[in-house]
């Protein structure tokens, strides 16, 4: 048996009768009695001294440097939005309690839309399952492998909802109300993935490999939101975000009620609807932070808007084609599923929601920033129409298709 070097606990050979047992032990009691005062009972001693550990570890481990150490990564870059948002946890308390389902039976799962494998009918059901899905044209199966994929990505975007300041969970199970929101946020949007992914696989109609190659590559590519650990940025990028992905997953649903494929109308319902509420959780943050400190948010919120908002998938790849999400979302373009008309109505709805134009008590810099985020979505709106209706005039000279290894190289 090969054991790693540099592993922090020692192998200690321990003889029961003739038999040779390796057991695993550590070689102090706990790196805490060290720290401890080093006044220890006779009964209460270390197993080794302090001298002889750090031998063994090559580390300093005095209480001081130990602290200093704890406090250097407590210095926060953004100690005024941290205030902020610990000042209204209770309306986060209510978040986790009244918009998150709750967990376990009552809450609904990806079994309760897939094929019961346990049943004498599990054939037929399957069987029903495939039918209603041969119906659905290849444009649209790859803009739902293409939601999928981003669905998959998941343990990024916990990553990244961790590193907003004053949001995070440092222990995995920190009882904080932040905490219990992202992990309960996580919980429920982990469903998304997996049903998705089941209902694609039952359906027999992709090349699963590739789509989980996809995958892979995306998680370990990674996603940079320009959230910069700011939870003003994280919040209004994710009040965003959540909006957008409800409205591609409420499309996709239609469209396939429209080629026939119930089962996946209803899937696409649900998720949307998780989506729905999750978009108003985040919403309804930014509304407090606004409450509070409406300059600093205008600020952030008109800086995001003229960096744009970042898609999650953007760094997706099969391995083969490095303009995957381009090809992806021009597809989904194509369909109408979200669109550049979209994104300027999120914008919107996010100006009115927030009631931005009646905010009042501003500094003229953020009355400058007001003004310019109100005016922004018919602005943006006109300059979509724009584009879309050149991307209308040069597809009826263009009939230019793209292959994907999604559909076994199908183009579309």
């Amino acid at each position: 048996m090969r054991f790693p070097m540099g592993t922090k606990a020692v192998l200690l050979i321990t003889t029961v009768g003739t038999a040779g047992a390796f057991q695993c032990s550590s070689f102090m009691k706990t790196q805490s009695s060290v720290r401890r005062s080093q006044h220890h009972s006779a009964t209460d001693s270390p197993i080794a001294t302090k001298k002889e550990y750090d031998e063994v570890l090559g580390s300093d481990f005095e209480v001081e440097t130990v602290e200093k150490r704890k406090e250097k990564r407590r210095n926060l870059l953004y100690p005024k939005h941290v205030e902020v948002i610990e000042d209204f946890s209770h309306v986060v308390e209510r978040m986790v309690d009244g918009v998150l389902l709750e967990t376990g039976e009552k809450s609904w799962q990806p079994q309760d839309f897939l094929p019961d494998l346990t049943k004498e009918n599990w054939v037929e059901e399957i069987k029903d399952l495939r039918e209603q899905a041969s119906q659905i044209p290849d444009e649209l199966l790859i803009v739902l492998v293409g939601d999928m994929v981003t669905e998959e990505a998941l343990p990024t975007y916990q990553t990244l909802l961790n590193t907003f300041e004053g949001c995070d969970d440092p222990t995995g199970t920190t009882d904080s109300a932040w905490a219990r929101w992202s992990r309960g946020w996580t919980s429920e949007e982990n469903r998304h993935g997996d049903l998705l992914n089941k209902y694609l696989y039952l359906g027999g109609r992709c090349d699963m490999r590739s789509i989980e190659v996809t995958i892979q590559h995306l998680i370990t590519n990674g996603f940079d939101p320009g959230a910069e650990q700011d939870p003003y940025r994280g919040f209004v990028y994710t009040s965003f975000q959540e909006r957008a992905t409800k409205i591609s997953h409420g499309n996709v649903g239609k469209l396939a009620g429209q080629n026939g494929d119930t089962n996946l109308q209803k899937i696409c319902a649900k998720i949307a609807g998780d989506e729905g509420r999750h978009e108003r959780a985040y919403q309804t943050f930014v509304k407090e932070i606004l409450k509070r400190d409406p300059d600093g948010l205008l600020e952030v919120f008109g800086e995001m808007m003229r960096e744009s908002i970042s898609m999650p998938a953007e760094l997706m790849t099969d391995g083969e084609d490095e303009n995957l999400y381009d090809s992806f979302s021009a597809v989904a373009q194509k369909l109408g599923v979200y669109t550049a008309i979209d994104y300027a109505d999120i914008i919107d709805h996010l100006v009115k929601t927030w009631d931005l134009a009646n905010l009042s008590g501003l500094s003229a810099e953020a009355e400058q920033e007001r003004d310019y985020l109100c005016r922004l979505p018919g602005r943006y709106r006109k300059l979509a129409e724009r584009s879309m209706n050149r991307a209308r005039k040069a597809a009826k000279d263009d009939i230019a298709t793209h292959s994907f290894n999604w559909i076994y190289g199908r183009a579309v």
